[in-house]
């Protein structure tokens, strides 16, 4: 039935989680290391932003707004997906929060 609305029913909506990630070295090419964390997400997933973090010795973390769907698990998904791209050291989520 279109239109059909349930009390106290509750609806999925959308996860924003703010995920950094280190790269091997200084030297990679944060443009590309870019690209290929977009090119890894999950279905679903997008990067909403993406901030620089100046770390330490010319090392500069990239630190990308994900959004995931509510009923996607969280965002062990996309964490799994950054671990595996050529380039990568680390990756931690630094924050999360439903939008």
């Amino acid at each position: 039935m279109p239109g059909l609305r349930v009390p106290r029913a509750v609806t999925m909506g959308k996860v924003a989680a703010a995920v950094k990630v280190m790269p091997q070295s200084p030297e990679i090419d944060l443009d590309e290391l870019q690209d290929r964390l977009e090119s890894s997400l999950p279905e679903g997933a997008k990067i909403n932003g993406v901030e620089r973090d100046d770390v330490a010795f010319g090392l500069v973390a990239l630190i990308p707004t994900v959004i995931v769907p509510d009923d996607a698990g969280g965002t062990e998904a996309v964490e799994e997906a950054f671990s595996t791209v050529e380039g990568v050291e680390s990756v931690d989520v630094q924050n999360v929060g439903r939008i």
